[in-house]
């Protein structure tokens, strides 16, 4: 695209896609000659004020000469980059490289003048600033160090561009100019400033998807059935409150009206903006409903279609083309071959998904990669509990399909701030940015529980629709440093549904000691052994008997809750018959009403064959809370049905009738009445009971409206006060207690991540040294192990010193490198076979003088072969103590991370390793050494000397710097590391350098190229 005089090719590597302030789109790339035309147009549409903001003059048109200035570049000295979307320019920046006194200038001159201009109607869009960090990005690239910019005192947006970018910068005023100058190198303060841009962008464009105003559903069929047909029809029996459109071209011209919804042939025809159009034509047409949409100014789209990058290689590129096609409108995409999304909120209302039936409003975020992962995560919810409108049901839904463009990550960053999102649960098949996603799981996870169940984690593979990037780290790695970043990572869908309900409504535990109360002794036993298992620290069951009442349950909760040495209870029921049993109703608002009066502690049911309780917990009419729009009534309730089904309750215990006409209810002010829930006792899921204080009558929250009144229910319930819980039931003591371990979890990282440490300083680390070494070993290749004195040279300049080894090519050798280093020796085989598998017998230690030391080598070549096969060395002997390996290692995707283990077959065997990003903190190295099986070993386990924990946290500090200073450094193993009571020894090490592998997380903000 460049003539043959300019001095570098085109550089394809800076255009990108990125997300502006708005949400929307824009293409960012370089400017060349060939838009000579599209510069005109753009200079054309700006106005006077902005071009006289630009030149310091009025300026009503470019010249020849500037245009030519302004499209020919080298690449080098002078760039231009272009914000385009729809294929025409919305803004510019460009840079020219100067000198001491300002004037053009060729490297190795390391400033350079910038300047911007944005069209008017897109100011304000933060369009200037993504501008500003892809020329930044691009100069750093060229050798360029510093920006100058000079900009009239008036130009108050473009000065606050300059000042908020976070970059180390002076200011002056000078002949009415003011004049500003800034390092390029990027500082905590600019990636801070650039993370919270993003999080902004990611947050708003996610947003325009789940509450838009107005809906197109696009292949809506002529006749009933059919994808397009059915989410027409789900959007509209969800009563969603913005404009429905369905859009079809082989309508009949004279149509207007479809299902009682305004029919379209094509998009151009609406009369009005559409902010979201849901794609369900073949994929053949696409390309021209995304050209249709893009032209009318859609903002977003949600592709049903399938037949993309889960279809094979052609439907690959076919993705490629419709998400580039998307985005030079502007567009961001939901799939392709999505489920579709959902937002329960009473202001929105959409079910723009195949789900027929819209969730229950409620605190929880659902994302889903799979389409039938989605399905199950929602008919779980939808049934928990027997069926209770609202409470821990849904704020939104995400099925991302083939997650072409918007993923998991985008979905974060919207439930960060969504304030009807308390707990996030997803299901991933693949995590395309690991470091991005770690990072934003780590935010999260810091203001709301973020619970991941990860599918084809044992595949080694993404599933076919998912194009992301491959991790060489095993999945029990992956699993430990979401571990790290907060994340409450569960196997399965049930684990994961389990952990969301006890998180959405029931506090944080203050520690891992739990009390067991209940009216059957096995159970308890069972809870018991439960709880162990998870590593919590359970009392004594307190078995109540099965003649136990109501009452009798109330206390015992009361004590155990009143107890400072319990930090949770589980409670534990069967059923029970005979005069003064607990009734379902009678026992749930016993726990209820002794739970209430110590909110701070959360409380658990485990119920066995025992439906009405699981209803009677959750289906308090009178405490649900209920969101709606302002001044929405209750609509009539119908006639409740009789329970049926396995453990249905018989009897008319209290609140029973409530109960059945929670189940058969509507949603107040949720539009068409939705089928009744069916009746779920015996389903295998949670239930919920909100806790209330005793005698105190509920009030309405304000905004929202109670549930329909039963016919033996008071005429006016109301729910629950603000900030009531909910008490999760489940069918199985190991259900409910490992949920609670997992809250016992996240609560202990969520006090340990308010002081995350800090990674410390070392004196005696020669930075700079390491850096030219690595450079000079760099240059004689592009990767490399380094030799034995090398690595030990490396590893010295970080303070860690590896004991010396010396080759014993031969008898003699060894006696001679025995005599050098002091006896008294040990003599190993290094062969990669034999190399540390003491286990093997390629190890002879505490050889006290020359004459065992010739009679091991011996014994060695005859057991294993020639000493050219066995590589012989002879090594000091090291205090006795616990042999441990200590291994860092950059991955292409995950980034650098720190792994430590105990040495030897048995670890390797059960893969007890623990892990941790680097940097490394010191509150980090603690816990890491702490975190492996056989930690016991190295405290002092059966009479055992406890180890310098100290010199092993201080090791892998050290070890973390080495890696994070020196990305070079692309692995460091360090096997076997003897920690003895006091001191340690390093027996042998390894490093490899090579050219560090692309970072996407330090550049500029862009979308996933395409």
């Amino acid at each position: 695209m460049q003539t043959s005089s300019d001095r570098h090719e085109y550089p394809a590597h800076w255009e990108a896609d990125v997300v502006l302030r708005d949400g929307g789109t824009a293409r960012v790339r370089p400017i060349t000659v060939d838009d000579a035309e599209r510069l005109v147009s753009f200079y054309e549409q700006v106005s006077d004020e902005s071009k006289y903001y630009r030149f310091f003059a009025p300026y009503p048109r470019l010249s020849a000469k500037d245009v030519h200035r302004f499209t020919h570049h080298d690449f080098v000295d002078r760039v231009g980059l272009a914000a385009t979307i729809g294929g025409e320019f919305i803004a510019t920046v460009r840079y020219d490289r100067i000198g001491a006194g300002g004037t053009p200038a060729t490297s190795p001159a390391d400033e350079a003048e910038v300047a911007f201009l944005v069209q008017d109607a897109h100011q304000g869009r933060g369009v200037a600033s993504a501008l500003l960090e892809h020329i930044a990005a691009v100069a750093r690239e060229r050798g360029i160090r510093r920006f100058a910019a000079e900009v009239l005192p008036a130009n108050n947006k473009m000065i606050k561009v300059f000042m908020d970018a976070g970059y180390t910068q002076k200011r002056s005023f000078e002949d009415g100019v003011v004049r500003l100058e800034f390092d390029l190198e990027p500082t905590d303060r600019s990636l801070a400033v650039q993370y919270a841009r993003e999080h902004r962008a990611e947050a708003r464009s996610v947003q325009r998807l789940l509450q838009p105003g107005s809906v197109a559903v696009v292949g809506t069929g002529r006749t009933p059935g059919g994808v397009g047909r059915s989410i027409l029809g789900n959007i509209r029996d969800a009563g969603y409150t913005g404009r429905l459109y369905a859009v079809n071209r082989a309508f009949p011209e004279e149509q207007k009206e479809l299902d009682g919804v305004t029919a379209c042939r094509s998009v151009r025809d609406i009369d009005g903006p559409v902010d979201l159009a849901v794609v369900t034509v073949p994929a053949e047409h696409v390309p021209e409903v995304v050209t249709e949409c893009g032209e009318h100014g859609v903002q977003g789209l949600v592709v049903i279609t399938a037949g993309y990058a889960d279809s094979g290689p052609e439907g690959r590129e076919r993705q490629r083309a419709l998400v580039r096609h998307a985005r030079t409108y502007g567009m961001r995409i939901i799939g392709p071959n999505a489920f579709g999304i959902i937002n329960t909120s009473p202001d929105v209302r959409l079910n723009a998904s195949l789900a027929p039936e819209m969730p229950r409003p409620g605190r929880i975020g659902l994302f889903a990669q799979s389409g039938a992962i989605g399905i199950a995560l929602l008919s779980r919810l939808h049934r928990r509990g027997g069926g209770v409108t609202g409470v821990t049901g849904v704020s939104t839904f995400v099925s991302s399909g083939n997650r072409a463009d918007v993923s998991g990550n985008d979905v974060l960053q919207y439930w960060y701030d969504d304030p009807r999102t308390d707990v996030a649960l997803m299901y991933l098949e693949s995590i395309g940015n690991p470091r991005k996603f770690t990072r934003l799981a780590r935010r999260t996870a810091a203001a709301k529980p973020l619970v991941v169940v990860q599918g084809a984690r044992h595949g080694g593979v993404a599933p076919q629709g998912h194009a992301v990037r491959a991790t060489r780290l095993p999945h029990a790695t992956v699993s430990a440093l979401l571990r790290q970043a907060g994340v409450i990572r569960v196997d399965t869908i049930t684990d994961l549904v389990d952990a969301g309900l006890l998180l959405a409504r029931q506090p944080l535990p203050a520690g891992p000691r739990v009390a067991i109360l209940g009216n059957s002794e096995s159970l308890g036993l069972l809870t018991y052994d439960a709880c162990l298992s998870e590593g919590l620290r359970p009392q004594p069951p307190l078995d109540l008997t099965t003649a136990a009442s109501a009452d009798d349950f109330h206390a015992a909760l009361a004590r155990a809750l009143a107890d400072d040495t319990c930090d949770a209870v589980v409670v534990t029921a069967i059923p029970t018959v005979g005069e003064g049993a607990a009734g379902d109703a009678a026992l749930a608002e016993a726990l209820r009403s002794a739970a209430a009066a110590v909110p701070t502690k959360p409380v658990l049911v485990v119920h066995v064959e025992l439906g009405g309780l699981a209803e009677a917990l959750s289906a308090a009419t009178s405490t649900a809370p209920q969101l709606a729009a302002p001044g929405a009534s209750s609509p009539p309730a119908p006639t409740a049905p009789s329970p049926t089904g396995p453990g249905a309750v018989a009897r008319a215990a209290p609140g029973a009738a409530a109960a059945a006409a929670s189940r058969a209810g509507t949603q107040a002010g949720a539009g068409p009445a939705s089928p009744a829930a069916p009746d779920t006792s015996a389903e295998a899921a949670p239930g919920l009971a909100s806790r209330t204080t005793p005698g105190t009558a509920p009030r309405t929250a304000p905004g929202s409206a109670g549930e329909p009144p039963a016919p033996s229910a008071p005429p006016s319930a109301a729910p629950a006060p603000d900030g009531a819980h909910l008490i999760p039931a489940y069918p199985a003591a190991e259900r409910a207690v490992r949920a609670l371990g997992e809250a016992v979890a996240y609560a202990q990282w969520r006090r340990d991540a308010a002081d995350p440490g800090k990674v410390p300083e070392y004196e005696d680390i020669d930075e700079k040294g390491a850096a030219e070494q690595i450079a000079g070993h760099l240059a004689r290749g592009q990767g490399l192990t380094l030799g034995s004195r090398e690595t030990c040279d490396l590893l010295g300049r970080y303070g860690v010193h590896v004991q010396q080894a010396l080759p014993a090519p031969t008898p003699d050798d060894a006696a001679a490198a025995a005599r050098t280093i002091g006896y008294p020796v040990a003599l190993k085989a290094t062969a990669p076979h034999l190399r540390h598998r003491a286990d093997l017998g390629g190890v002879r230690l505490d050889l006290a003088d020359e004459e065992q030391l010739r009679r091991a080598y011996a014994e060695l070549t005859e057991l294993f072969g020639s000493p050219a096969e066995l590589r012989p060395v002879v090594q000091g002997m090291a205090p006795r103590g616990v042999d441990t390996v200590v291994r860092a290692v950059i991955d292409p995707a995950a980034g650098a991370v720190l792994s430590f283990g105990l040495a030897g077959a048995a670890t390797q065997l059960l893969g007890d390793m623990a892990h941790r990003l680097i940097p490394v903190t010191d509150r980090d190295a603690t816990s890491l050494i702490r975190s492996i099986r056989t930690a016991p070993l190295l405290f002092g386990w059966r009479g055992s000397a406890p180890v310098d924990a100290a010199a092993l946290e201080e090791l892998l500090l050290r070890v973390s710097r080495l890696v994070d200073d020196h990305p070079e450094v692309v692995a460091v193993t360090l096997e076997p590391v003897v920690v003895a009571p006091h001191g340690l020894s390093v027996l042998g090490a390894s490093v490899r350098l090579a050219p560090p592998p692309a970072r996407d997380d330090l550049g500029p903000r862009t979308l996933p190229a395409y």
